[in-house]
């Protein structure tokens, strides 16, 4: 089990400052991410294995691999990134 922060680091590529404090950050994500975005997010930090939570967003596994993908994406765009570090 990881905290959100950490589980946000090890999916962004080239991070330049530390993220925000957890409670900052998870403000942020809220706005910036859909709910089964977050949702998702959540998951992955809470050690949730893949098939609970496919089953908990009511997705199919082809659903649950483009959510995965695009969620990572979001997360590696410039704009999210500022937000999401301290600093910016």
């Amino acid at each position: 089990m990881s905290t959100l922060r950490e589980e946000v680091e090890k999916h962004i590529r080239k991070l330049i400052l530390p993220l925000k404090e957890e409670n900052e950050l998870k403000e942020v994500l809220k706005v910036r991410l859909t709910k089964k975005e977050f949702k998702l997010l959540q998951g992955w930090a809470e050690g949730t294995n893949q098939t609970d939570l496919v089953q908990q967003l009511n997705l199919d596994e082809e659903k649950y691999g483009d959510l995965s993908i695009k969620l990572i994406k979001k997360l590696n765009q410039e704009k999210l990134k500022q937000e999401m570090m301290v600093g910016l």
